[in-house]
């Protein structure tokens, strides 16, 4: 922005006029001492000379602040170790093909039609049922009932959560550390089940893992700038729904969401503290989510057993 101004010429004491000042000198450039410039930067006000110039929205601002104003500017934090290049979400996209596969199959063996899936063999085989799991030694169904629905309107409804919520993580996360934070909190959330519920409650359903997203995108919800209130909102809503229809599993759900956010915790370290995290520490933290898990397992068995 350049700035004009003007100097008065004071007349002598007798007023004839003979004597004036000499104008001001002008401002010279504050990194080109030896350069005069009529041009100031927008946004300190500093003098600049026309190598210094850098053009903006309004007049011209200095190098030292357009380096300052790219610094500031929000971008996905690093912290995670993913690379910031857009990425196809593959692992996304993988999971709902398997949901979708393992629904096909069920229903395929199912003698009441598409939507009474659960009848057929196959699905009984994988559901998780805690006395199964214990008495019988079928650990398998503590992974396998995550990838079961009851009905055609349960399997549409968790897909479309996992692809409203799914690519954002994985792109944020990268392939490798949300695939982790997924399965572990589905592996939570059955834990949870086995480890408090009923020991002849079936459970089945990816609303566990997906609650794990949920907390993953609450800790993130910075570097993948969501709308906080948005998000709480949806966060809220889901639990309301939760805990206000039956046949809903509680605990699957509140064990996938602490899972999912104590993995994520692991991976990208928690919301105060912005120091990046190693692919070691990751792992390590990852780690050590899974043995809270098998000790769990471990002690829910010799109660069973």
């Amino acid at each position: 922005m350049s700035e004009t101004r003007s100097a008065a010429v004071p007349n002598d004491e007798h007023g004839d006029g003979d004597a004036t000042s000499s104008p001001p000198a002008m401002p010279r450039c504050y990194r080109h001492p030896m350069r005069e410039t009529g041009v100031r930067c927008v946004r300190c006000d500093r003098p600049i000379c026309p190598e210094c110039m850098r053009p903006a929205s309004v007049g011209f601002q200095c190098p030292d602040d357009v380096k300052l104003g790219q610094v500031r500017q929000r971008t996905p934090r690093t912290v995670v170790g993913a690379s910031t290049r857009a990425q196809y979400p593959y692992v996304t996209w993988t999971l709902v093909g398997l949901n979708v596969l393992a629904y096909i199959a069920t229903a395929a063996g199912s003698v009441r039609g598409w939507n009474q899936n659960h009848t057929s063999h196959l699905f009984q085989s994988w559901v998780l049922v805690p006395y199964k799991v214990g008495h019988d030694g079928q650990y398998g169904r503590l992974l396998t009932a995550a990838f079961l629905h009851y009905g055609l309107l349960h399997i549409f409804f968790n897909m479309m959560a996992l692809l409203m919520i799914g690519p954002f993580l994985e792109r944020l996360l990268g392939t490798w550390r949300f695939a982790s934070v997924y399965l572990i909190a589905a592996l939570g959330s059955s834990v949870t089940v086995y480890a408090f519920d009923s020991r002849y409650v079936a459970v089945a359903g990816a609303s566990g893992a997906i609650y794990g997203l949920f907390a993953a995108a609450l800790l993130l919800v910075r570097e993948q700038q969501l709308n906080p209130q948005w998000l709480v909102g949806t966060i809220v809503l889901n639990f309301v729904f939760t805990f206000g229809v039956p046949g809903v599993s509680k605990l699957g759900h509140i064990g996938g969401f602490v899972v999912g956010g104590l993995a994520t915790a692991a991976i990208a370290g928690v919301p105060w503290d912005r120091h990046r995290l190693s692919t070691r520490i990751q792992a390590a933290g990852l780690t050590g989510v899974l043995v809270v898990l098998v000790i769990g397992i471990v002690w829910r068995t010799a109660v069973i057993s």
